[in-house]
Parts: C-alpha cells; structure tokens; sequence
C-alpha cells in the first residue's frame, strides 16, 4: 500500500473523528460528568482550583490509552486497512485532545501560555461560552467548540 493511499485513510478516519470526539465529549461532559457517578471527580473543575492539579484532570485522561493503543496497533500490526484506519482514529483522538487541552485549559482557564489565541473572534466565543456554563450553574453548553452555537440554542427556540 502506498503512502499516499495510506495517507487518504488516515485523513478520511482521523479528521471525521477528530470532529466526532466533539460531539462525544459534549454528550460525556452533560450527561455522564455532571452526573451523579462522576459528579464526585468532575466537581473541583467548578471549584477554585488549589494547587497546578484538580481531580477532575483524571477525566481528560480517559481516553488517551485508547488512542495510544489504536496508534501503536497502526504502527506494529501487519499492513491493512484497518491498521491504516486504526492509526487514523488513534491520530483524530489525538488531535481533539490536544485541541481540547490546549483551548479549554490553556485559553479558558489559564493553565498554560495560551493568551495570544484569544486574538481569535472564535476562540473568543469559545471561551466566553464554556465561562457561561461555569456560571449558570453547570448548565449548557456542555461543548467545548461547539459551545457558542449551544449557548444560542435556547435563545432560538420559540416560547411555548
């Protein structure tokens, strides 16, 4: 299999999940984290953090093994397809989390040098949206990237 052809699979995987890994993450972060099962961990993230370190950082790790476990079987396993495919979503995991860490902890909370990003009209809504959802109460919008257009919703809705 050529590289190109190899590089079609890892494109054609990797940025639909990348994309995807948005949607999963808002469904996660309403539905599972503000739950009552991971309400306990989640938590401290709505709290003044104390120290480098919440407990909730041990959530953003949930992932990463199995994007590293489809990145490493991309890398070993016998040429394929589906070894293509495999690193492809293990490269798209990636991408989000990276994304991710680097706009929700570094832009929005300030946890790493990431001022110059606010110099972005998106990057800027991003961040004033997921700052709406930790002072309403921990309502939406629940999505990150997605968090401008959800915090709209409700205003798009017609009254009943």
């Amino acid at each position: 299999m050529g590289w190109e052809v190899k590089l079609l699979v890892w494109l054609g995987t990797g940025l639909p999940v990348a994309f995807a890994m948005e949607h999963w993450s808002r469904l996660l972060h309403g539905r599972v984290w503000h739950g009552r099962l991971m309400w306990a961990l989640h938590r401290s993230h709505h709290r003044p953090r104390r120290g480098a370190f919440e407990a909730n950082d041990l959530l953003s790790f949930t992932h990463a093994p199995i994007a590293i476990a489809l990145i490493l079987w991309g890398c070993l396993a016998n040429e394929s397809v589906a070894r293509e495919a495999a690193f492809g979503v293990g490269l798209g995991m990636t991408l989000f989390g990276v994304a991710y860490v680097t706009v929700h902890d570094g832009l929005v909370h300030g946890r790493l040098p990431v001022a110059f990003l606010e110099r972005s009209a998106f990057l800027r809504r991003v961040k004033e949206a997921h700052e709406r959802h930790h002072h309403n109460g921990g309502r939406a919008p629940y999505g990150l990237f997605l968090g401008p257009w959800e915090a709209e919703e409700p205003r798009r809705r017609p009254r009943r």
